[in-house]
């Protein structure tokens, strides 16, 4: 079974980045402060856990984070954990 690539968005107006699949909204929000992004809730529908969407939303927002110069506070336990698992992004970190 061949899996089609996530592609994911940054809605900066909704301040989320965000993907679509089987119909499906996906979605990694986060608040925005001077230096600082707080990634507060990542939420996969049920029915599409276990496929890596959740992962792929994450990378890119800790990705547009660090181009951005941005502090990150993950008050997403996913996120937490996906940092934790990820040392290789050097993700910098909010006190």
């Amino acid at each position: 079974m061949t899996t089609a690539p996530i592609l994911v968005v940054h809605n900066a107006c909704a301040s989320r980045f965000e993907t679509t699949v089987d119909g499906l909204l996906c979605v990694a929000a986060y608040r925005h402060s001077p230096g600082v992004v707080d990634f507060h809730h990542t939420g996969v529908p049920q029915a599409l856990e276990g496929r890596g969407i959740a992962a792929a939303l994450v990378r890119e927002a800790l990705g547009w984070a660090a181009e951005e110069g941005l502090a990150v506070r993950p008050s997403c336990s996913y996120v937490r954990v996906f940092i934790r698992r990820h040392p290789e992004l050097a993700v910098r970190q909010a006190g």
